[in-house]
């Protein structure tokens, strides 16, 4: 039997950005994955598929399995030579009784490495834009918490060297005890009118910043409503957070927004939007897959040499051409002499991903920007291949045979509802969605196929946002309210559109 080993990963605070890329490329090969409560689940994603997964979590009140258990559990999955991820928030060693497991899988002989993480407080302070040390205000930084041994009690802490002798203090874990931290450190020397931060959901799109003084701290926590988990940051440099935040004055931060892209494009979608600060909640209305009958396309594609231009008009469409291109055994140079036409920029990334640069991009990101183009080129006389959606407009193929071309047009691929369609309803009722993004008509007629006939009703007040014209008649179609059209008809485009409504506000 193999030699099992146990990996003590650090997973950061939430942003999964932030995970080392050792500890990724732990999780990503282990057979494993034993876990406590996470920020930010998705991780989990990164195992093997086939990996088993673990939950051992604890939250404040719940304890789902005792530390001693957890050991235990360790070591025996080891012993199995089986690779274990033990995957904790924050750092192992930082609050995350990771030097008791070790110690434990030291005593047991069971082989182990510690991978470090970004522990929350070094990246709640970055986050809310508050260096926890700085030259100009102080060298010294202590990380204190008072709920790591049942035990031992915030009051047996030495407070009179922590109220004077540390520049910056975090505390871990401190919300249930802030009238005695704040009571204590002024009793013992610091400052009433020393700057606070409390952070809540550090790295998240859910982050919260609450700045206060040590005098007002108490009753500003009461009034906001804040609660844990919570990182407290006392000391000078907290108010060097309105020069250096960054984090949270991005134009999307803090909006939900329902992204109803099918899941393999959902993606890059979702990141652009997150870059603005969103929350982008990935709820697909559409599933894409291949049709069933490829015996046109194939056709298609052992005739290439006749065919004067091949149309793309979107990843999918580059995606299932290519796939049935390789199932035919060939590859790229049976497009030689082939002048490639896509409908836009997305269109085209999508064919460079296998080794093509399209001879047109048409500058109308639709179907009429690609018959425009070829019509500028001559069509009359020309053959044509165009592998489309299953519910494509026929707009292509008959304007093209209008002026003189034959046009093959072959069903490459379909859509149709997700298996969970339920969830998007959920989502909707369960409230808190900022705004709803549509991007091809397909997702608004499924959307309301999901929803059922009170669309409208269930949409209530939330922004809906179109990538285009066609997408827009469709809303309107079904009694859609359109907040704003991007233009031109791309996913930067639309984030653009959104910051720009959400600024106007």
């Amino acid at each position: 039997m193999k030699q099992g080993i146990v990996y003590l990963i650090g997973a950061g605070p939430g942003d999964p950005g932030l995970i080392t890329v050792k500890g990724l490329s732990c999780l990503r090969r282990a057979d494993v994955v034993i876990y406590d409560y996470l920020a930010n689940p998705h991780f989990l994603d990164a195992a093997p598929p086939d990996a088993e997964r673990i939950y051992v979590g604890k939250r404040k009140g719940v304890h789902h399995l005792p530390q001693e258990e957890i050991n235990a559990l360790l070591v025996e999955k080891a012993r199995q030579g089986k690779s274990v991820a033990r995957l904790k928030g924050g750092d192992p060693y930082v609050f995350g009784r990771g030097g008791e497991e070790a110690l434990h899988l030291h005593r047991a002989g069971v082989a182990f490495e510690v991978i470090p993480g970004v522990t929350s407080s070094f990246a709640a302070a970055a986050y809310a834009g508050i260096p926890l040390t700085h030259r100009d205000f102080t060298t010294s930084l202590a990380l204190v918490t008072g709920h790591e041994n049942p035990e031992k009690k915030l009051s047996s802490l030495d407070w009179e060297k922590l109220a004077t002798g540390v520049g910056t203090l975090v505390f871990y874990m401190g919300m249930a005890n802030l009238p005695l931290i704040a009571g204590e450190l002024m009793a013992h020397g610091r400052a009433a009118g020393t700057p606070v931060a409390v952070i809540r959901w550090a790295t998240t799109p859910r982050q919260e910043t609450l700045v206060a003084t040590l005098g007002t701290l108490v009753e500003k926590v009461r009034q906001s409503g804040i609660k844990p988990p919570a990182i407290i940051i006392v000391g000078e440099v907290v108010g060097l957070r309105d020069e250096l935040r960054w984090f949270d004055n991005r134009p999307l931060f803090g909006k939900r927004i329902l992204v109803t892209r099918s899941a393999e494009q959902a993606g890059s979608f979702s990141a652009l939007l997150e870059e603005q600060g969103a929350e982008a909640l990935a709820c697909p209305v559409i599933e894409i897959y291949p049709s069933s009958d490829t015996t046109e396309l194939d056709d298609a594609i052992a005739a290439l040499s006749g065919i004067d231009y091949l149309i793309l008009t979107s990843a999918n469409a580059v995606q299932a051409f290519f796939t049935r291109l390789a199932a035919c055994k060939k590859d790229v140079r049976a497009l030689h002499g082939v002048t490639v036409a896509v409908v836009g920029p997305k269109t085209a990334e999508a064919l460079a991903l296998y080794g093509l640069k399209p001879d047109l991009v048409a500058r109308d990101f639709r179907a009429e920007g690609v018959l425009q183009i070829l019509n500028e080129h001559g069509v009359n006389g020309k053959r044509i291949l165009y592998p489309r959606a299953e519910l494509a407009r026929e707009l292509i193929p008959k304007e093209l045979a209008a002026a003189g071309a034959e046009v093959l047009a072959p069903v490459a691929y379909c859509s149709r509802l997700p298996a969970d369609g339920e969830r998007i309803r959920e989502v909707l009722l369960a409230g808190d969605i900022d705004a709803i993004t549509f991007t091809a008509s397909s997702t608004v007629d499924n959307f309301v196929a999901l929803i059922g006939t009170d669309a409208s009703a269930l949409v209530g007040e939330i922004p809906l946002f179109s990538i285009g014209p066609l997408t827009s008649q469709t809303m309107v179609r079904h009694g859609l309210t359109v907040a704003a059209e991007a233009d031109p008809s791309t996913l930067e485009a639309m984030v653009e559109t959104m910051v720009l409504h959400f600024s106007q506000g």
